[in-house]
């Protein structure tokens, strides 16, 4: 990785550990869970086993203790319990606000890896850092093909948690490169393609203007056959670098995320 590159990371995450919205500053020093559902005329909740659990047995947290609360879908609510049951803690909602997403509308369609392990470290970063929304892809040289979307989907969750937000980025679950190439995406969409072959129109994605709307495809080890390169260029995607040295795939991802979140 470029001097440049990891320059950009470090002050990317510097920025979303202290670039939280003021208004949650106060609550964000209580305990932070997440819950599927919720609308705004709940006045009691009930907290999944799970979470039950940690609240109760690890955290022993008693009636009259608060919480922050999050769907991921915008919605903070600060909640008191008022049975501290170990399989199905209560609360009661105190106080919520809705924060409105990002105008940026950033999505990552990036394939599959060999190794989980770093696809999961890609799916944690680009969540802490914000993008909307993650798409794995199954191209023709994805070597694994095996998803389990409940474990990779929690992490999302966890590093939503951990980052102290209160968007949680749709995950889906994993499409062919075809299909996904070929699929009607919104006009005004920004589309790019990042690949290692040499090619004069190439531009760093860097040098681009802050994109409200934009997707890019990150390819697998060994990069996109020349095929496919074709076929994303015949549907209109830009090719781009991501800069001057050739980067595992799950650097690429957060590296287009840092571009396309905080630059």
């Amino acid at each position: 990785m470029t001097n440049d590159i990891a320059k950009l990371l470090k002050e990317a995450f510097f920025f979303c550990a202290f670039a939280q919205p003021l208004h949650l500053c106060g609550y964000m020093q209580l305990p932070f869970f997440y819950i599927v559902d919720y609308n705004s005329s709940q006045k009691e909740i009930v907290l999944d086993e799970d979470t039950s659990r940690h609240v109760v047995q690890v955290l022993r947290m008693k009636e009259g203790e608060k919480l922050n609360l999050t769907d991921g879908k915008g919605n903070l609510i600060i909640a008191e319990i008022i049975d501290a049951h170990k399989k199905h803690c209560s609360v009661n909602v105190n106080d919520s606000t809705f924060t409105p997403q990002s105008s940026r509308k950033t999505t990552i369609a990036i394939s599959l890896l060999k190794n989980s392990n770093r696809f999961e470290w890609f799916l944690e970063k680009a969540t802490e850092l914000g993008i909307l929304e993650i798409i794995p892809l199954i191209c023709e040289r994805t070597e694994k093909q095996k998803f389990r979307y409940d474990r990779m989907k929690g992490i999302c969750i966890s590093a939503m948690l951990q980052s102290q937000q209160c968007w949680l980025p749709v995950l889906r679950e994993p499409v062919k490169y075809i299909e996904y190439i070929k699929s009607k995406c919104n006009p005004d969409l920004t589309k790019f393609i990042a690949h290692c072959e040499e090619a004069a129109e190439k531009q760093n994605l860097s040098t681009f203007q802050r994109l409200n709307k934009s997707t890019i495809l990150i390819g697998p080890e060994g990069d996109f056959t020349k095929q496919e390169i074709e076929l994303a260029l015949q549907n209109n995607f830009v090719p781009v670098s991501l800069g001057e040295t050739r980067l595992r795939t799950e650097t690429a991802g957060v590296v287009a995320a840092v571009l396309f979140c905080q630059v």
